[in-house]
């Protein structure tokens, strides 16, 4: 089978894709699979170095800007995007694939659209509560809608009989982790009761900002800290941590500061409680993991999809949710220690979670891929 992937720009669209595509090659070792993303997003180096072919294509996306800079922007971005439709469908015509799959970004609209055009089966993948504008631009054209919230179902309107409901490829891969003792890596007791704070792969200024209000209490707590700061923030966080009033009173070790971890998953599986941004993928991993979170979605991401994300668990029992507006040192620590001290609780969120996780949303997509094709041999 030939398939061809598209999606890029950010690392919400490029994991999912990643995922689906390792467990197309674990089920089918001579898949031939070709990615196609923008030429300087973080696909162009991800992707190659996982071994897989990869061809650039220059696309640009709309602004939501009215003004007349914004509209000048936007007709180059519709001559642009008619550029990039030609120059997909030869690539498309040249690959010849099975099957076309999109997973977001600006990237994934020619190259869904062309293939659509030339008739090749063509499946989206929508991470969010929210549908992106990619997607819904998207949803007339392609064959087949994958969602990973049933919240997402209804913004396809009159498209929504092609929706199924998958999950997040990115859960299938994380959900057979175990209990490991990863935590001696940083120092702390893989024994002990665990909260792990991170604010997104940069980091989150205003998480930091309360995590650094709160040293003081968190040095004394009978439960141990991971606080992930983001490379960019790490040396000042460090900086101010150690200049703090409390710092001659660190020799507890409970709370560990680092500026990113790569097997984050893994550090997932090892925690009592995750306290986090409220991303797609992340909370792919944390309920295919069944972990119990407290999620503080970011206000500056589109049409603030983070936030009906967060909901979107906290409405299940599986999460508190607390915006930033509402994040202060003394608001977060009464939360944190709300969970940290009632197992029960902790354990009660943990089953709504996995109650929510889709451990099979791989192997969901290529089935209906699968499907799909068949159909279209009838």
């Amino acid at each position: 089978m030939k398939i061809l992937v598209t999606g890029g720009g950010t690392g919400g669209h490029i994991y999912p894709a990643l995922a689906l595509m390792n467990r197309m090659k674990e089920l089918d070792n001579t898949a031939e699979i070709l990615y196609v993303g923008t030429h300087r997003g973080l696909e162009s180096t991800i992707v190659p170095e996982q071994g897989y072919m990869f061809e650039p294509l220059k696309v640009e996306g709309f602004k939501r800007d009215i003004s007349f800079k914004g509209v000048v922007y936007n007709l180059n971005t519709v001559k642009l995007f008619l550029s990039s439709v030609f120059k997909a469908k030869k690539l498309v015509k040249r690959f010849d694939p099975d099957v076309v799959i999109g997973t977001g970004g600006y990237v994934s609209a020619p190259v869904c659209y062309a293939a659509a055009k030339l008739n090749v089966p063509t499946l989206i993948h929508e991470q969010n509560s929210v549908v992106g504008l990619t997607n819904k631009f998207l949803a007339r054209h392609v064959s087949k809608i994958a969602i990973c919230f049933e919240e997402a179902r209804e913004q396809f309107g009159p498209n929504k009989d092609k929706v199924v409901y998958t999950g997040n490829p990115r859960a299938q891969e994380v959900a057979g982790l175990v209990k490991t003792d990863i935590l001696k890596d940083y120092d702390l007791d893989p024994d002990k009761p665990t909260v792990l704070i991170f604010g997104g792969s940069r980091g989150a200024f205003k998480i930091n900002e309360t995590i650094l209000d709160s040293g003081a209490d968190l040095i004394r707590k009978p439960y141990q800290i991971l606080f992930i700061t983001g490379k960019h923030h790490h040396k000042s966080i460090m900086e101010k941590w150690h200049n703090a009033a409390f710092a001659s009173d660190q020799e507890s070790g409970n709370v560990k500061i680092v500026p990113y971890i790569n097997n984050l998953p893994e550090v997932f599986a090892a925690v009592s409680l995750v306290v986090s941004r409220s991303g797609a993928t992340t909370l792919a991993e944390l309920t295919a993991l069944g972990i119990p979170s407290i999620l503080i979605p970011s206000p500056n991401v589109t049409e603030d999809h983070q936030t009906k994300n967060a909901k979107s668990l906290a409405d299940k029992g599986a999460a508190f949710m607390l915006t930033e507006s509402e994040l202060r040192s003394e608001v977060l620590i009464d939360k944190i220690d709300q969970l940290m001290t009632d197992k029960y609780k902790r354990d009660e969120m943990g089953q709504a979670s996995r109650a929510l996780g889709k451990p099979n949303a791989s192997d969901l997509i290529i089935e209906t891929i699968l499907k799909l094709l068949k159909s279209e041999l009838t």
